[in-house]
């Protein structure tokens, strides 16, 4: 049977890796923030891509800890990220109506897309249910099992910047197209109105 640098069986990983590229094309709202700030631009885009992929490492570090035995225990706590996460994608989309951050042809500030990608990806209970419950299965137990844990971690968070920063490139054409339009403004309205609503889902879950 072979075996990984980080200690893991090759079928083991490839059915995490499986499992993982699942989740991460499901439609939600690290996709469609990545998705409207490429829009916005090729840079806003792979910027937040990247900060989503490094959310990732949030939740790998919370399973390493153990909070999943904590979820299991306080139900409250895992009620509390998702609203938590619901009010700050609300945010995000009072936010851009307010300073027209979805506007292709309004220039944003360089770093904020990668410190909200990391946000909304951090406070998205789905990734964090998947990573408690499922990230320590694949690791296992005993000697090894962090290292092990870090590995699929870190494979979940390349796996995600590589597809992430593919939407964000496709967007930034889309947007090049529509920037010199009517459509340009009305984008604003469609990247905000976009975080309204998953807030508001994500809520009602």
């Amino acid at each position: 049977m072979t075996t990984l640098a980080f200690g893991l069986d090759a079928a083991t990983y490839l059915a995490f890796c499986g499992a993982a590229v699942a989740l991460i094309l499901a439609p939600g709202p690290d996709t469609m923030y990545v998705l409207a700030r490429g829009l916005d631009g090729r840079g806003p885009g792979v910027r937040s891509a990247f900060g989503i992929a490094t959310g990732v490492l949030f939740h790998t570090l919370l399973a390493a800890l153990g909070a999943a035995a904590l979820f299991r225990t306080v139900p409250e706590a895992a009620a509390a990220v998702k609203y938590v996460g619901a009010a700050y994608l609300g945010y995000l989309g009072v936010t851009a109506l307010r300073n027209d951050e979805f506007d292709p042809t309004v220039e944003t500030e360089s770093g904020a897309s990668f410190r909200r990608g990391v946000l909304v990806n951090a406070l998205n209970p789905k990734v964090a249910l998947f990573f408690l419950a499922f990230l320590p299965g694949f690791a296992g137990q005993g000697a090894g099992a962090g290292v092990r844990m870090a590995g699929l971690g870190a494979t979940y968070a390349a796996l995600t910047a590589l597809y992430l920063s593919g939407v964000a490139l496709g967007a930034d054409r889309l947007g090049s197209r529509l920037a010199e339009t009517r459509v340009a403004s009305a984008l604003n309205y469609v990247g905000a109105g976009t975080m309204l609503l998953l807030g508001v889902v994500l809520a009602l879950e």
